[in-house]
């Protein structure tokens, strides 16, 4: 980055950002707070899924990222198939075009380079794919950062992602599950860095132990369906998966435990609601976050949190109150074992009420230990996040850190 009077660094954000998606957008969150404390004179603006909910939200220029609007809709009329293909030509030039005017494009957290949830290759990998190749082209660096990975399956994602990856001048992940499937992928990771999840810088809400009878249990819940896999079994893994957290929230309101149903993502809400019909007590009720610092505030008021979504299960981590994850994915478990809980996790695709129900109370049995352990790997997410960004300044603004390491040499 250039300082002084010299030109501002154009930076663009880029991913399925305003689109719903709380995570996404937490990831969001911790790189603009990155940028606009350490790079104050960027000019930054995105190319997102919900360019209206980006741009209102966090005050930056947005442009959508896909020509056609309906790309996320499956297409069955010969109109919208033909509709889609020529927005796939129209996006690869739209694409290159919004790159070509940037220094810098910054891919924030997120799971870009999984498929652990049903995706399609013409999706958003094409679209990953269309990105990192006109950085290339055009010598716009292009960072992937504190993103997941995973083993994929579909031989067309599988191609597009690995060439995403390549073509990207700077990757780092959110855990080495990540780094290990890139790496089996022939991708060459000898110098990507591991750190924890960019939500994990975000300001956590003060912590606070609950104190007096058993109180709220907040309970994360997830339109959960499978993965990209899966997709022939996908109604039956949702069937069981709802049936048993339905059965294990009923068990909770037994108890006379009050239950907050959190979301991480608006397609969640059937789920919210099948609960809620299915249960039918006063004792549980539905919050309405709209960030990731409204989901930990509600895990922070919590004396213990059941979750499936990957974030929803960060979120109450950062928050320190002891977490049980009903998993979907090795992210989760390795995310668990990061923060010292890995005991603590069951299988979303066999959720076992009453194994559940055991596990949830060998949680809440060692409560205040918990949050301990917790409290020590926050700080250690800290600290290990300020290095993430200082490594990111080099890579990409390196006149900035050259400026940054002068000034300190000037210091007396």
């Amino acid at each position: 980055m250039t300082s002084g009077h010299g030109p501002r660094t154009r930076v663009g954000v880029f991913g399925l950002l305003g689109s719903g998606n709380l995570g996404n957008d937490g990831s969001l969150e911790a790189v603009l707070g990155y940028l606009r404390a350490g790079h104050p004179e960027a000019d930054v603006d995105a190319l997102c899924g919900g360019p209206e909910v980006v741009a209102a939200r966090y005050g930056i220029p947005a442009t959508r990222l896909h020509w056609y609007r309906g790309e996320y809709r499956t297409a069955s009329r010969a109109r919208a198939i033909a509709a889609k293909g020529l927005g796939k030509l129209v996006d690869a030039v739209r694409t290159a075009a919004w790159v070509r005017r940037h220094d810098v494009v910054i891919v924030p957290g997120m799971g870009v380079l999984e498929a652990t949830l049903p995706l399609r290759p013409w999706g958003f990998p094409y679209a990953l794919f269309l990105l990192c190749a006109s950085g290339r082209l055009f010598g716009t660096r292009v960072a992937l950062v504190g993103v997941g990975a995973a083993a994929i399956g579909s031989r067309p994602t599988r191609t597009l992602v690995r060439w995403s990856a390549r073509l990207a001048s700077y990757r780092s992940y959110r855990d080495d599950l990540s780094r290990d499937a890139i790496r089996a992928m022939g991708v060459d990771t000898a110098r990507d860095e591991v750190h924890p999840d960019l939500a994990f810088a975000l300001p956590a809400p003060p912590a606070s132990a609950p104190s007096g009878p058993p109180g709220r249990v907040c309970v994360g819940v997830m339109a959960f369906h499978g993965g990209d896999d899966d997709r022939a079994r996908a109604e039956e893994i949702h069937r069981r998966y709802l049936d048993g957290t339905i059965r294990f929230v009923r068990a909770l309101v037994e108890d006379g435990r009050p239950v907050r149903l959190l979301t991480g993502d608006g397609v969640d809400a059937p789920v919210v609601a099948a609960i809620l019909d299915a249960v039918d007590s006063p004792l549980v009720t539905a919050a309405e976050a709209s960030s990731l610092a409204d989901l930990m505030e509600e895990a922070a008021a919590a004396d213990s949190v059941v979750a499936t979504r990957y974030h929803n299960l960060v979120c109450a981590l950062r928050a320190g109150t002891p977490t049980l994850a009903l998993s979907y994915a090795a992210k989760s478990d390795a995310l668990m074992a990061r923060m010292g809980l890995e005991e603590y996790c069951h299988p979303a695709r066999e959720v076992d009420a009453g194994r559940l129900l055991e596990q949830f109370r060998a949680l809440e049995k060692h409560a205040a230990q918990l949050r301990r352990i917790l409290a020590e790997r926050n700080l250690a997410a800290t600290r290990l996040l300020e290095r993430q960004f200082t490594t990111l300044t080099a890579v990409l603004f390196p006149a900035a850190d050259h400026d940054h390491a002068h000034a300190r040499q000037e210091t007396p």
